[in-house]
């Protein structure tokens, strides 16, 4: 039974990995799983220096998920080069660095700085704002995602994946663009955007007034763009949105993605990767599948 999949290139044994920002970079999560069992891990976003983030609160628990406005806090790019790098190479996984930025030339530096490392992909948060545009996202305008796309492949030794923003009318364009910048891989659907009310208090639960909402909630959403952007683009794609098991794991590999991630559920099971590794294999099991290749996209 074959369950190794291809990304750009980069062979990982199997389809599932961490959720930018969802697993830290590996080392607290690495007492309750076996990174070793994981296709991949993603670290949490990465920026050129470190981000002190958003004022709190700026978690809140919802109807079937969670609002977070974390604001992509980070050491920066060479505390993790230093700490996190080395501690991730100990295992057999794949190492996906997410990189955030400001500005499209914060983005080229991180990116340039890990040129050399030993990282295996990286992953491009195009949901950051940006400042130069007056804060709105890069992964909002497609005109912004082609130009980044194609300025951060300038200075990428490694495939470069781009994660799409659900915030958007047409997702589908949103991709083509990425794609016609020069996208290995797309990544989607990051946070939809959502606010929550404390009644008795009479005041946002976010001191950011808004926040992304994850987890269960925006899984048919995320289904549905993912099986959308794989009609409607040729590079792989990574879904993500929701994932709680294997079931939920397999229906966006039916869909199309050819590999998944795993986020807001960590938070409430830290094993959940490992068990929608196991419950994939013992899907492939008993319907007689020998490769999973053979799953990605196969409803159409």
């Amino acid at each position: 039974m074959n369950t190794s999949v291809n990304l750009a290139g980069v062979t990982l044994k199997n389809p599932v990995m961490t959720a930018s920002g969802t697993f830290g970079s590996g080392a607290e999560y690495s007492e309750f799983v076996d990174l070793n069992k994981l296709g991949a891990v993603v670290t949490k976003g990465v920026a050129n220096v470190p981000w002190p983030g958003n004022p709190t609160p700026r978690i809140a628990e919802v109807y079937g998920g969670m609002l977070n406005a974390i604001g992509l806090q980070n050491p920066g790019i060479d505390v993790f080069m230093n700490r996190d790098i080395p501690f991730l190479k100990q295992y057999d996984t794949k190492i996906i660095v997410n990189v955030c930025g400001k500005t499209t030339e914060d983005y080229c530096d991180v990116v340039e700085k890990l040129a050399d490392t030993e990282v295996d992909l990286l992953e491009i948060n195009i949901s950051c704002p940006n400042v130069k545009e007056g804060g709105i996202a890069f992964g909002q305008n497609a005109k912004s995602i082609e130009a980044i796309t194609k300025e951060v492949k300038k200075y990428a030794k490694q495939p470069i994946i781009m994660k799409l923003s659900p915030n958007v009318t047409d997702i589908t364009e949103m991709a083509k663009a990425a794609e016609a910048g020069g996208a290995d891989v797309l990544s989607l659907i990051n946070t939809l955007t959502g606010m929550k009310i404390d009644v008795e208090r009479q005041k946002f639960a976010i001191a950011n007034k808004t926040g992304g909402l994850s987890g269960p909630a925006v899984k048919p959403v995320a289904v549905r763009m993912v099986y959308q952007v794989a009609n409607a683009v040729n590079v792989p794609i990574i879904g993500m949105g929701g994932i709680c098991n294997a079931e939920d794991a397999l229906e966006f590999i039916l869909a199309g993605a050819t590999a998944v991630s795993v986020g807001t559920a960590n938070f409430s099971n830290p094993c959940t990767t490992a068990e929608v590794v196991a419950g994939i294999e013992d899907y492939m099991r008993r319907h007689n599948v020998e490769d999973i290749k053979d799953l990605i996209g196969l409803v159409k």
